[in-house]
């Protein structure tokens, strides 16, 4: 897969394992806007508990579903300042609003194992092809048949699909097929920054499984990194088949 497990890998927050958040939840990107509303991006682990459990701002019925909500987020988002792509993400966050689902979806995917799998199911189908939940069940259940309940396999696969549909990967409601997300520069950023935080540089970070996940044609790619160094977030060079990007202007956590 798309990530090398090591320890300086978990200290910047990509998670490993086989399961994931998406055993009990979706992404959760309205939860995630609501709660984001109005704090800054320093703002610090306890305090989002403390919004989610105490002042209810996600207006959850009762305790313990303010407490589980709470757990997800944080096993999916992180939410410390402490964690780099948690930091990174809520600095980009700020920047548009457009741009915001696929980057709940980009740093989900990166923290859930289970959802990150799940990714080859989706990159396979073609633009206005159908997907059963069927199909990700299979796709769930091929490496261990009798890992999960037929129960949890349907579960998990609506979990994951309403995923794929909040982040715009697809459509419908009964009936899902496959449609193109919107992505902007500041995905493109976020993606190039999760390649760079696994060790990649130059012409590798515009073909990892990050930029993948966004566009496959790489003149897209190359144009959107264009607009990201017109906007001071990178600094993105090409001179013939040379390419290389610096992040200094983002100051990025750790890693430069």
């Amino acid at each position: 897969m798309c990530i090398t497990e090591s320890p300086e890998q978990i200290e910047l927050g990509f998670k490993y394992g086989k399961s994931g958040a998406h055993s009990a939840r979706s992404m959760m990107l309205e939860e995630l806007k609501q709660l984001f509303n109005g704090l800054p991006i320093d703002t610090d682990r306890a305090r989002y508990e403390q919004d989610i459990v105490q002042y209810n701002v996600l207006q959850k019925s009762s305790e313990n579903a303010r407490k589980l909500t709470c757990r997800h987020m944080i096993d999916l988002y992180g939410l410390s300042p402490d964690i780099p792509l948690f930091k990174v993400f809520r600095e980009l966050w700020e920047l548009s609003e457009d741009a915001q689902p696929l980057l709940a979806l980009q740093l989900a995917v990166a923290r859930d194992p289970l959802l990150r799998g799940s990714t080859e199911v989706i990159l396979s189908l073609q633009p206005g092809e159908h997907l059963s939940r069927e199909t990700m069940e299979a796709h769930l259940a091929k490496d261990n048949p009798d890992r999960f309940s037929p129960a949890s396999l349907k579960s998990f696969s609506q979990n994951i699909n309403g995923t794929w549909t909040q982040s715009g990967y697809l459509s419908g409601k009964a009936k899902k097929y496959r449609t193109e997300p919107k992505v902007i520069y500041i995905n493109l950023v976020f993606a190039l920054i999760l390649g760079h935080y696994q060790g990649l540089s130059g012409q590798r970070l515009f073909t990892s499984f990050w930029t993948n996940l966004l566009v496959s044609d790489l003149e897209t790619l190359y144009e959107l990194a264009h607009r990201a160094t017109l906007r001071g977030l990178i600094n993105f060079k090409k001179a013939s088949e040379v390419i290389e990007v610096s992040f200094t202007p983002m100051n990025l956590p750790i890693k430069e």
